[in-house]
């Protein structure tokens, strides 16, 4: 197929889209590279969330070297356990891509009610987070329309890790209260890591990414969703966007179909970036966001077992779906980038992206 000429860098495309403007291609931005990008390197995953300097640098030069749009990210799913006092393990051995909560901080009701909310300045990897995204402001490069962001949980999957997932859904029936009160506490706790990051880094370059993959149709109903998500959500995207905070990159993850109805009343930014996993049709969604970024959404097993030639298709499938949307499109798997994925699978999602992602 015969190469393009680019009209934008990847920080113009983005900034295009952010401008509700059409770019000349569609921004190449996965999701959650960090542990590929430590492979990558040949670098411990660990490193990615325990090393600051050595997880900026992976994450630079993997972006460079696959085309992709570069946005330091540092942090991990299960944020909450170990920053309300629980025990986290690092990633360690063939399959461990992230930290994993080992002890959680509440164990039983009454441990519930005596928790502490913790310092949203020093509690668990938040002192790390500052120390990475320190670093990464000191540079904005041609790729990286944002250099700095906290990584900002949902107060659902929050919880979950204060007091285990399991636990948490079994409250949500026979002790609402409880559930509740962890609720409260782990968005006001949210709340006040990004106002720490306003306050020390400011507004220009800067964007909180959320995440919330506990509120998966999987795990709870929409229902629930609607009495236990859906109102806390509301008020912390609304005490950020009221911080000034212009645009939210927001991912939901997993099977949230039933709960779109409700996802889509709460506002993202002006606009917002929401990144979908494959179990949501980009179509579907976009028809609830019609004012929001839609991105996303190939399967990431794809990319880990798949021959080049199958993740090359199987990209091509995605980007044309994305470009025919009307919000705005960004490629991305639909979740963490695997990190044990071959470097040439890798490379057939840019080359895809070069050969089907330019605009007429």
């Amino acid at each position: 197929m015969a190469e393009r000429k680019a009209r934008m860098t990847d920080r113009e495309r983005v900034e295009a889209l952010l401008r509700r403007e059409k770019p000349d291609r569609v921004p190449n931005w996965p999701f959650a590279a960090m542990g590929f990008c430590m492979v990558y390197t040949g670098t411990s995953i660990a490193d990615a969330y325990n090393k600051p300097a050595a997880a900026l640098a992976a994450q630079r030069k993997t972006a460079q070297d696959f085309g992709w749009v570069f946005r330091p990210m540092f942090g991990y799913a299960g944020m909450g356990g170990w920053e309300f006092g629980g025990e986290i393990k690092w990633p360690s051995g063939e399959y461990a891509q992230a930290p994993s909560v080992v002890q959680n901080p509440v164990q039983s009701e009454e441990d519930a009610w005596n928790l502490k909310a913790p310092d949203p300045k020093t509690g668990g990897i938040i002192p790390l987070m500052i120390e990475f995204n320190k670093l990464a402001a000191q540079e904005r490069l041609d790729n990286e329309p944002f250099n700095v962001g906290p990584m900002v949980r949902g107060p659902f999957t929050t919880a979950g890790t204060i007091c285990s997932a399991e636990r948490l859904t079994k409250w949500l029936i026979k002790k609402p209260d409880i559930a509740h009160h962890l609720l409260r506490m782990s968005t006001d706790w949210a709340i006040g890591v990004a106002q720490y990051f306003r306050d020390t880094f400011g507004l220009e370059g800067v964007m909180p990414i959320m995440g919330d993959p506990t509120t998966s149709n999987d795990v709870i109903s929409p229902q629930k969703f609607e009495e236990f998500v859906l109102p806390y959500f509301q008020e912390e995207t609304e005490k950020l966007l009221a911080m000034g905070y212009k645009h939210i990159y927001m991912h939901p993850c997993g099977e949230q179909n039933a709960n779109l109805p409700h996802w889509a009343k709460v506002r993202w930014g002006d606009p917002g970036l929401l990144i979908w996993g494959h179990e949501v049709e980009l179509e579907t969604a976009a028809k609830y966001f019609p004012n929001d970024i839609m991105i996303g959404n190939l399967e990431p097993a794809i990319i880990q077992t798949k021959t080049p030639d199958e993740v090359y298709e199987a990209s091509r499938k995605v980007i044309e779906k994305g470009k025919k949307l009307p919000t705005g499109f960004i490629f991305s798997p639909g979740c963490e980038m695997p990190p044990k994925a071959p470097p040439e699978n890798i490379m057939a999602m840019t080359r895809a992206v070069n050969d089907f992602g330019w605009y007429d």
